[in-house]
């Protein structure tokens, strides 16, 4: 394990790891028009965790707060793009590609509102009064996403319900024996888009500083004249509509949707945060494209083996660094 780190780290470090499993793929699978399209799918699909995920690194790592709920704003983000999306039908099949996005981001930004609204809610009624309390924490988490799960039974029914994609990004690119999906395309582009913007939020803003500020030492910040609090707000709010948006994506990808969407995603979410390291946005989108990948890869190669891909990936990663990937350097 050492020798493997040393040699990572003298041509790149860990960055390289999605790298070295596309190519690795890239031996395996024996054709390059099969191998560019499991690669894209599975950029796709990380990046669209990554949305899902990276609230919730902000509000585990920055923040100490074990949100079992989290999930629960990714499923309800799905069902509300989708209904907006159901009443949108003349401009998603417009022929004019403007009418098809416009729709679309409607979508996204009906789903990012109510991202914002709930998690403010949320962050002031349930988390609130368990700050520090990780049992309390994890335990009345859990039956909000419960509670969520029961509210989208009542609103949209048991059943699944199916979702409206644009027709701009219906079809697929298609380059010789090449097909790339429109929609996988839209994917990664909204998902590196999102990731340059909380790189930026964090790393080169002033915002960004006195968040990082108020985790390492809240009383110093407070002493100043800053409202860590009201930072602290803003945050979770952020986290539940990136949350949001990521299970809008989602719907849009799967285009069939359940109530238990979010109970079969929390698992794949925390799953990234924890091999990521915690509170990094660097690591959470690392975390997530290597999940993505593999999951195509393997799913291709071995299918039995797919359910249990993202499992052994988590015991291999912790065993070789315990902290994750790019833990948030405190």
């Amino acid at each position: 394990m050492n020798t493997l780190s040393r040699t990572l780290e003298r041509f790149g470090g860990v960055n390289l790891l999605p790298v070295i499993v596309a190519l690795v793929a890239l031996l395996l699978t024996g054709s390059a028009s099969t191998w560019v399209t499991l690669t894209v799918a599975g950029l796709a699909m990380g990046m669209m965790i990554f949305l899902m995920a990276s609230g919730l690194s902000l509000v585990f790592g920055l923040m100490d707060v074990l949100n079992f709920g989290h999930s629960a704003f990714a499923s309800l983000g799905a069902f509300i793009a989708a209904s907006v999306l159901a009443h949108m039908g003349g401009w998603l099949g417009a022929d004019s590609w403007v009418l098809n996005i416009a729709a679309f981001l409607v979508a996204i930004g009906a789903a990012v509102i109510f991202g914002l609204i709930g998690g403010f809610l949320f962050e002031t009624i349930i988390i609130r009064p368990v700050y520090r309390d990780h049992l309390r924490q994890i335990l009345i988490t859990m039956g909000a996403l419960i509670v969520a799960e029961q509210i989208i039974f009542v609103i949209w029914g048991g059943s699944p319900i199916s979702v409206a994609r644009p027709k701009v990004l219906e079809g697929s690119l298609i380059w010789g024996d090449i097909s790339i999906g429109n929609y996988r395309l839209f994917a990664v582009f909204l998902g590196v888009l999102v990731y340059g913007a909380l790189h930026l939020l964090l790393n080169r803003s002033r915002v960004g500083l006195l968040i990082r500020a108020g985790v390492e030492n809240r009383e110093m910040v407070e002493a100043l004249g800053y409202r860590i609090g009201r930072l602290f707000i803003g945050v979770f709010m952020l986290g539940s509509a990136l949350a949001a948006m990521g299970g809008a994506m989602w719907g849009g990808y799967q285009t069939l949707i359940s109530p238990t969407l979010g109970a079969q995603m929390m698992i794949v979410v925390f799953i990234v945060v924890i091999i990521g390291g915690l509170g990094s946005i660097q690591g959470t989108l690392l975390g997530a494209l290597l999940v993505g990948l593999i999951d195509n890869y393997v799913g291709f190669l071995m299918p039995k083996m797919a359910l249990a891909s993202n499992m052994i990936l988590m015991m291999a990663i912790l065993l070789w660094r315990p902290n994750g990937l790019r833990p948030a350097v405190k």
